[in-house]
């Protein structure tokens, strides 16, 4: 099973809080960058998810059709 991206979301929020603390730029955009990998692996599962969702509904009314 995967996290949809909720680890990197996660893991960039910490780099984008330790960035602030320490006023570290690098860090602090690195944890910018891992948020929206989260983000776009979250919206990439959504996709996934509602494709097989599309997929399932039209087996079915092709079974039905028979």
């Amino acid at each position: 099973m995967t996290d949809k991206g909720f680890t990197d979301k996660i893991k960039g929020k910490a780099k984008e809080a330790a960035g602030d603390i320490t006023n570290d730029k690098e860090l602090k955009g690195e944890g910018l960058i891992d948020q929206a990998k989260g983000k776009i692996k979250e919206v990439g599962e959504d996709i996934k998810d509602v494709a097989e969702e599309v997929k399932e509904k039209a087996e079915d009314k092709l079974e039905k059709d028979k």
